[in-house]
């Protein structure tokens, strides 16, 4: 019975015991614990970097002149409506239209007997006047003629000169000549027709120079200087070069664009003035290597740019200066001569990351040679 007893009492302790640890609760900590270390453990290690491959090229650099192409026009060098002075019947007209003329040549000349007797008879008067003034000269110096005479004859020798000189030039207004070396372009009289004064007679032109005109974007407009060569390409496909001699410092109220000029040598005269024209000019010399369009990339910020690896292999990015845009690749400008260039893998790489840089294959290598091997493009 006591034996029993004894049994009875340890299984309640036990279960006394068994029940105060389960209101404890502790029995549910005993594996968390371990996991909310573990985890700890784990938020506090650092993360393995990935260190990514990519293939760098140091391209050839060049001293790019960027082309700035123009829409324009020939014209004249110089250009003259030529009109009469006087009116009256053409007497003379040597010219017509495609003739070559000097500086100076007679284009026509108004019938003008009484003026040309005029200028004769001025020119005798001049002479006598002359002849009188020579021999009161030697008297007075002789000490034949008092001095009084000698300046009469003097003041008579003038007016027959400023006589002389107003017949002549009443008579030069009876007649049209050229300013300038050019070719007649137009002749708008006939012969024999009466004119009024003032009216039109010949266009002449000088077309050797021609010149090509354009207008130019105020951005373009500090690449420039006069003397630089250009090219102009004509609507009938010849190509030509020129000089550019002239910009214009005064924009243009409505488009905001500069006028230049390109004398193009023209002997033959063989290019007409007002026919369509492509001018392109080049911009001051610039150092630039030519890279495909698909090593261009952006910056977290929106820049366009291209990555690139330094020395300690850290990715760094350098916004680019668009020299210009060709056919065989882009010509940037502003980027560092010792710098590895990312061309492939440069989207998947960001600024300061570390990566494995690898040389670029020869067929990657070749593509960027032979993108800039004529220098200039």
């Amino acid at each position: 019975m006591s034996k029993f007893r004894f049994h009875k009492f340890a299984a309640l302790v036990v279960t006394i015991g068994f029940a105060a640890w389960i209101a404890t609760g502790k029995f549910s900590s005993v594996g968390s614990a371990q996991t909310e270390a573990e985890a700890k453990a784990a938020a506090t290690e650092e993360p393995k970097p990935v260190t990514r491959t990519v293939a760098v090229a140091m391209p050839p650099r060049i001293m790019h002149a960027r082309a700035i192409r123009i829409s324009g026009q020939t014209e004249a060098d110089q250009r003259a409506t030529l009109a009469v002075r006087a009116g009256g019947i053409i007497d003379r007209l040597p010219v017509k239209q495609g003739d070559r003329v000097e500086a100076g040549d007679l284009i026509l000349m108004l019938a003008a007997e009484e003026k040309a007797a005029a200028v004769e008879m001025a020119r005798a008067v001049l002479a006598q006047r002359k002849a009188e003034w020579d021999a009161a000269e030697r008297l007075a110096k002789a000490g034949s003629t008092p001095k009084l005479q000698l300046e009469i004859a003097r003041s008579a020798l003038a007016t027959a000169k400023s006589q002389f000189e107003a017949a002549s030039a009443e008579l030069a207004r009876n007649e049209v000549r050229a300013p300038f070396d050019g070719l007649i372009d137009r002749v708008d009289v006939e012969l024999g027709s009466m004119i009024m004064q003032g009216a039109s007679v010949a266009t002449i032109l000088k077309l050797d120079p021609i010149i090509g005109v354009g207008e130019v974007s105020e951005r373009d407009l500090r690449q420039l200087r006069n003397g630089e060569q250009a090219e102009v390409h004509l609507v009938n496909g010849e190509k030509v070069k020129g000089t550019l001699r002239y910009i214009s410092q005064d924009a243009s109220a409505a488009t905001r664009t500069f006028r230049v000029e390109v004398a193009i040598p023209n002997p033959e005269r063989a290019i007409p003035a007002g026919m369509t024209a492509e001018i392109v000019l080049r911009s001051q010399p610039v150092d630039a290597v030519v890279l495909p369009r698909s090593v261009v990339t952006l910056s977290a910020s929106g820049d366009l740019g291209i990555r690139a690896v330094g020395p300690d292999n850290k990715v760094a990015f350098y916004p680019i200066d668009l020299v210009d845009d060709t056919p065989k690749g882009l010509v940037l400008g502003g980027i560092p001569a010792d710098a590895r260039i990312i061309v492939a893998g440069q989207d998947l790489v960001a600024e300061g990351d570390v990566v494995n840089a690898q040389e670029a294959d020869p067929e990657i290598i070749k593509r960027l040679v032979s993108s800039s091997s004529d220098g200039a493009l």
